[in-house]
């Protein structure tokens, strides 16, 4: 189909096509009469898509498990090393792919690096079936996962051009909500589809792993071929059934604008603690369980962290809706503080057992409320970037507001796509905090205590930049 042509008059409906030159979502009549539609199909097709790209980001998290049981020979520091590895090659990506929404469309980009994730997620197949593959091949193959984790931002980008200011944070929330879920939908699916010959013979051999003195055959390649056709159908889903929008085009000179702001650099600060967290311990957790409590089978219960986080993002995005962003923001990174010291308190110490049940508990808390700050987090920004620009253009005419709204909507996307890839690195530092605080001290409480300090910062900058009485940018 031909690109659209020509602007249609107040509230007319916007010709339909691969790409949209007219897009007004602010236009209430324009958004009732064509947006919405538009809009709502847009969404839909973004977050399947997304939830393959974490599912293929974070697969790593649960391969590492099982690694040694079928005839590799890796230390814990080296398991870690590629639980961290992933987040931090999307973290990385996450910078460049910010930015490619308004350059490339997102229609086109999405099927793009949708279609990326099946090299890594092939690859993989392949390496684990050879007791011989060497720790770097792994290491290139985790690092390519990162892949799944630079499409986060790029599809966070993309959603917020198509809606109004107003209905961000509960689209925004359902994007990154249900697209976190595929990190649940991974650490579930694989270790079902591990025990069986789901591909046949062209899917390989078993192998052999001994489980409390009992042979067991399990197909580790699985992990990696599961995704290969999901894959497929959602880029072409991505191809033919998304759009790209003319009027959220712009250059990488116009987005760079973010990097002299200050608000982009502390909420780059504050996501690091919401999704950060969201992600590092998604990426940490099973590992985290293995070692810590010998007797759990961590395959069992690591799923259920990043299904209660994804699942009530969008609540932490509704709420913000309604009360503020930053008031949500700053008492949910008090609650992440206090279960930080939950889980310090049920570890094992001084030569104790520890309690299990305890340590998951606090867990599960620790997951929702990544989960309400990621939500709450995001919506925060919007608001700050049009409140700031409206008191830059404030009496200056019906053009300068306009013109407001379309920079305000621009810095938003980039500073959404931007945040979510300084935010990303959480996605790194906390297996591999696990890991270096177990070498050095011999458990992962020196990585707590660091955690604390952080969130501590966290709801400083919260209350005197955005929610005290007076502060300088309320959301």
């Amino acid at each position: 189909m031909s690109a659209q042509s020509g602007k249609a008059g107040a509230g007319a409906p916007a010709k339909q096509g691969p790409v949209i030159q007219d897009w007004r979502p602010e236009d209430s009549e324009f958004w009732e009469s064509t947006g919405k539609k538009i809009a709502a199909r847009n969404l839909w097709i973004s977050i399947p898509n997304l939830l393959l790209a974490f599912s293929v980001w974070m697969v790593w998290s649960m391969v590492t498990v099982k690694l040694n049981d079928i005839g590799f020979n890796f230390t814990k520091d080296q398991l870690f090393m590629l639980t961290a590895l992933p987040p931090l090659a999307g973290a990385t990506l996450r910078i460049f792919y910010s930015f490619m929404i308004p350059i490339v469309g997102g229609r086109r980009w999405t099927a793009i690096t949708t279609a990326s994730l099946i090299i890594p997620a092939v690859w993989m197949g392949f390496a684990v079936q050879n007791p011989e593959t060497s720790y770097g091949t792994f290491v290139l193959i985790a690092l390519l996962c990162g892949f799944g984790g630079g499409n986060f931002s790029s599809s966070m980008s993309n959603i917020s051009f198509f809606y109004p200011k107003a209905q961000q944070g509960t689209a925004l929330g359902l994007n990154a909500g249900l697209g976190n879920l595929g990190v649940s939908v991974m650490q579930f699916l694989v270790p079902l589809v591990i025990t069986m010959g789901v591909f046949g013979a062209m899917g390989g051999e078993p192998q052999t792993l001994m489980k409390d003195g009992v042979e067991q055959k399990v197909w580790m390649q699985n992990a990696g071929f599961v995704w290969v056709p999901f894959l497929v159908v959602c880029l072409l889903a991505a191809w033919f059934g998304m759009n790209d929008l003319a009027t959220a085009r712009s250059s990488f000179k116009d987005q760079s604008v973010i990097f002299g702001q200050k608000h982009t650099w502390l909420m780059c600060w504050l996501y690091i603690g919401t999704f950060g967290s969201f992600i590092g311990f998604s990426a940490g957790f099973a590992m985290l369980m293995k070692t810590q409590f010998p007797g759990i089978d961590p395959m069992k219960f690591a799923f259920l962290g990043p299904l209660v986080g994804a699942v009530i993002r969008p609540v932490g995005g509704w709420l913000s809706d309604k009360i503020g962003g930053a008031k949500v923001t700053f008492w949910n990174f008090i609650v992440m503080t206090a279960a930080v010291f939950g889980v310090l308190n049920f570890l094992p110490s001084n030569g104790g057992a520890g309690n299990f049940w305890g340590f998951f508990a606090m867990f599960m808390v620790l997951f929702v409320s990544t989960g309400i700050g990621n939500g709450s987090t995001f919506r925060m920004i919007p608001v700050i970037f049009r409140t700031q620009n409206d008191r830059a253009n404030a009496g200056k005419g019906k053009e300068a507001q306009e013109a407001s709204v379309r920079k305000s909507q621009m810095e938003s996307a980039a500073v959404l796509g931007f945040s979510g890839a300084i935010g990303a690195y959480g996605g790194f530092f906390i297996p591999k905090s696990f890991g270096t605080s177990m070498a050095l001290t011999g458990g992962p409480h020196a990585a707590l205590y660091l955690f604390i300090a952080f969130y501590v910062s966290c709801i400083f900058v919260t209350w005197w930049w955005y929610s005290r009485k007076n502060a300088e940018m309320p959301c």
